[in-house]
């Protein structure tokens, strides 16, 4: 992955920043049209509010620094914990807000990429299908903004590995190991794994039909059905039916399949857990889900759903399917003039500036030549502005303008 900021130790320009910008400005405008209000927080943070949330963000990963009173902040490692807190404190907050904002980590991968834009969203509201729906449909919404026609949803649900778990009564050591097999997919080595663990057959033959539960959904609810060892899964299974029949009626089921082997490290999420990936992206491009007990205010709960677009994948992923249109717009006008017209040419511009236009200038002696709609000529005692190989002179900046308003 190339991540997109000037320093050093990238091969970055000025269009690659342009093509990064236009997509924020979509994630922008289409989280706008669902309801979402742009928040921020603090770049630097409090080590106990990530201490405070055990099995949220890894405490390894956290750059930590120390303020001049000695106190230990973090680098903002994590945009879900500060905005549940702000909101859970301020019952005023709109329930529905987004973020552009970069997240620190310290990594351990070949890239060392410690730094990462991330846009994201996070909708307070009860857990019901249609709050869950809503979200899922605003990010196929955004992909599709995006330029992005072969991209999937995966949607799966942090209760119905965990209920078959607690079944089994297996221990934390030996549950790590079974998260990575899971997480892999690694089908092979499952069986004889949990063969070696003391769990009744049918616990053991659910657990090894989890890596399998993906793809289509009505296909994937059939085969859980199969497998269900109580209420708990029984109401998950029909948590996840009702969310899908919503999102049938958006119709957007072409972009969502069900994975109820998706298993994430992030404790906190409770309910429906999702990740979208487009083609020749390896890695997710977002990942979310619901998290109704991240914060208890006053023996309340906070609940919600959100998620997060790791940007640069973003990018990576319009340059790999030639949806990064790099626009080439020319200036709206050039100015040339003779030093001593500099004056005149130079309050023109100022004008034109305040009425929109885009305005470049240069003396006659330094010889540019810059692309622009409108060429303007301060030569001698004429003043001439030419399009398309037509000139007109002008007496005043007023008469120009209503020349190029004429146009």
């Amino acid at each position: 992955m190339q991540p997109y900021m000037m320093d050093n130790g990238q091969h970055t320009g000025v269009e690659d920043f342009q093509i990064r910008d236009r997509l924020i400005e979509t994630l922008r405008t289409r989280f706008t049209t669902y309801g979402y209000k742009q928040i921020r927080t603090s770049t630097f943070e409090s080590y106990d509010l990530y201490a405070d949330f055990p099995g949220t963000v890894n405490k390894d990963e956290m750059i930590k620094v120390i303020d001049t009173s000695g106190k230990v902040m973090v680098l903002r490692p994590d945009v879900t914990i500060p905005i549940s807190r702000m909101t859970a404190l301020n019952s005023t907050n709109h329930p529905r807000v987004f973020y552009v904002l970069d997240v620190f980590r310290q990594t351990f991968t070949e890239d060392d990429q410690k730094e990462r834009t991330q846009a994201g969203i996070e909708y307070f509201d009860a857990n019901t299908p249609q709050s869950n729906a809503e979200v899922l449909m605003l990010a196929v919404h955004t992909l599709k903004d995006l330029g992005f026609s072969n991209f999937k949803i995966e949607i799966g649900h942090a209760g119905f590995f965990k209920e078959l778990v607690e079944q089994a009564a297996i221990e934390q050591e030996d549950l790590n190991v079974l998260l990575e097999l899971i997480q892999s997919k690694n089908t092979v080595e499952i069986k004889p794994f949990l063969e070696k663990l003391p769990i009744a057959s049918d616990i053991r033959a659910a657990i090894q039909a989890i890596p399998l539960l993906y793809g289509d959904p009505l296909n994937v609810i059939k085969q859980a059905k199969e497998i269900i060892q109580n209420e708990k899964m029984q109401a998950i299974l029909r948590n996840l039916i009702h969310v899908y029949d919503v999102l049938k009626d958006y119709q957007a089921e072409d972009n969502v399949v069900f994975n109820l082997g998706l298993v994430n490290h992030m404790d906190y999420y409770t309910g429906i857990i999702f990740q979208g990936f487009v083609n020749n992206v390896g890695k997710p491009v977002l990942m979310g889900g619901r998290y109704d007990n991240l914060i208890v205010q006053n023996d309340e709960q906070t609940p919600a759903i959100g998620f997060a677009f790791e940007v640069d994948y973003l990018v990576d992923a319009l340059h790999q399917q030639n949806l990064a249109r790099q626009q080439h717009s020319p200036a709206d006008m050039v100015i040339y003039y003779e030093i001593d017209k500099q004056r005149e040419a130079l309050a023109m511009s100022y004008q034109l500036r305040e009425e929109g236009y885009q305005v470049l200038t240069f003396p006659n002696d330094t010889n540019k030549e810059v692309k622009a709609l409108y060429t303007v000529h301060y030569i001698n005692n004429q003043q001439l502005v030419c399009r398309n190989n037509r000139t007109q002179d002008f007496t005043n900046a007023d008469e120009l303008i209503a020349l190029l308003q004429n146009e």
